[in-house]
C-alpha cells in the first residue's frame, strides 16, 4: 500500500456527502479543510478518478503519493493528522 493527499476544490455545488461517505469507507485522515491523507493501493490517476465519481465535472481534484521518508512539518492541525504523518512517512516534525 501507499500513502496518498488528496486534495480539493468543490466549486459551485457543494455537497460533500458522497465524497465523505468515501473517505470515511477508506479510513481516510483529515490534515486540514480540503486535504485527507490515507493509504491505499494506487495508482494516483485510478484514485483521483474514484475520487472525481463522487464529486461535480467543475471540482477541482490532486492526488499525490506521499512515500515514506518524505520531510513534513504542521502547524495547528489535529493530533490525529499528525500522528498518521509520524506513523507513515515519518516521526513527528510539527511545531511545539
Amino acid at each position: 500500500m501507499s500513502q496518498y493527499l488528496i486534495t480539493y476544490d468543490l466549486h459551485n455545488r457543494r455537497d460533500y456527502r458522497s465524497l465523505y461517505q468515501l473517505l470515511a469507507f477508506w479510513n481516510a485522515t483529515r490534515l486540514t479543510e480540503s486535504n485527507w491523507l490515507v493509504n491505499l493501493l494506487g495508482p494516483a490517476p485510478v484514485i483521483r478518478d474514484i475520487v472525481a465519481s463522487h464529486l461535480d465535472g467543475d471540482d477541482t481534484i490532486a492526488v499525490v503519493e506521499v512515500e515514506k521518508g518524505a520531510d513534513w512539518a504542521t502547524i495547528r492541525v489535529k493530533p490525529t493528522a499528525n500522528a498518521w504523518l509520524s506513523a507513515n512517512v515519518m516521526p513527528s516534525q510539527m511545531a511545539a
